[in-house]
């Protein structure tokens, strides 16, 4: 009896056995491929201009200031204006920085002045005779500041200034933060009394606020001063009570000055360090047929 026992046992025990097994493991997924992100390319700068064939340009997108173009005047002497700075060759006083440049006024010491910042020329290297120059710029904001992009003519050691002609495509005085100059100076029309015209930014705003693009457009007989592509002053030989000399290559210039006769000077409104920075520089000529 016993012996059956143990054989049903042993029997019931087998039933059981499949039962109880693991189930078999379910097949791992195909990995799904994913691609790698795609890392966009960097926008090429739109340099065309309707009207106009791209000669020169500095988009400054090297890691340092191109001395091909440009020269750093170096001094103090108050460059004829009664200016509070002195102008260096220091890497901390103008730089390239995200792909612009960067010219940097500082509250420094240096040789009897109280301030340092930069100016940058083209002298000998680019210059210009017609055309449109245009530089897109984020100029500082502050009481006796003063930012400018402006041009003189190449043959001042020759026959001095202002015979040589200096043409202002944009100036800028930290009491007035909402409007620029266009102003040209010449013989019989200088310093204070300069020919221009200014421009306000609407509704109150303010230059240091954003970019804008300054430019001119320089014939044989007119230049047209624009801010932003809206032309807001023009001159011809008519405009100057003297001698029209703008007939002859220009070299562009870059600065800021800190404090002269015109802006005044810093007060204790006035922080620092304080920059103005520049997306490009670009000079075109008339396209053929135009």
């Amino acid at each position: 009896m016993m012996r059956h026992n143990f054989l049903f046992a042993c029997f019931l025990l087998l039933l059981c056995l499949p039962a109880c097994a693991a189930p078999p493991a379910a097949p791992s997924p195909t990995p799904t491929a994913v691609p790698p992100t795609a890392v966009p390319p960097t926008p090429t700068p739109n340099l065309a201009r309707s009207g106009w064939e791209l000669v020169w340009h500095d988009e400054f997108d090297g890691p340092e200031i191109n001395d091909a173009y440009w020269t750093r005047e170096v001094g103090g002497h108050g460059w004829g204006n009664g200016e509070g700075q002195y102008y260096t060759d220091s890497a901390d006083n103008a730089f390239i920085e995200d792909g612009k440049l960067v010219i940097q006024a500082l509250e420094q010491n240096l040789l009897g002045k109280r301030y340092t910042s930069a100016r940058l020329m083209t002298r000998g290297k680019v210059e210009v005779e017609y055309g449109r120059i245009e530089a897109r710029i984020q100029i500082p904001y502050g009481q006796g500041l003063w930012p400018a992009f402006w041009m003189l003519g190449a043959n001042i050691d020759r026959i001095g200034w202002p015979h040589n002609g200096e043409i202002d495509i944009m100036e800028n005085i930290g009491s007035e933060p909402f409007r620029i100059h266009g102003t040209v100076h010449g013989p019989g029309y200088s310093g204070g009394n300069g020919v221009g015209g200014s421009k306000r930014l609407p509704d109150g705003g303010l230059y240091a606020d954003d970019f804008h693009l300054f430019a001119i457009e320089w014939e044989e007989e007119e230049i047209r001063w624009y801010m932003d592509d809206e032309e807001y002053f023009r001159i011809t030989p008519a405009s100057v009570p003297g001698d029209w000399v703008y007939d002859h290559p220009f070299f562009i210039i870059l600065n800021v000055a800190v404090g002269g006769r015109w802006p005044g000077y810093p007060d204790e409104t006035t922080t620092f360090p304080q920059t103005m920075k520049v997306d490009y520089v670009r000079v075109y000529e008339r396209a053929a047929g135009e």
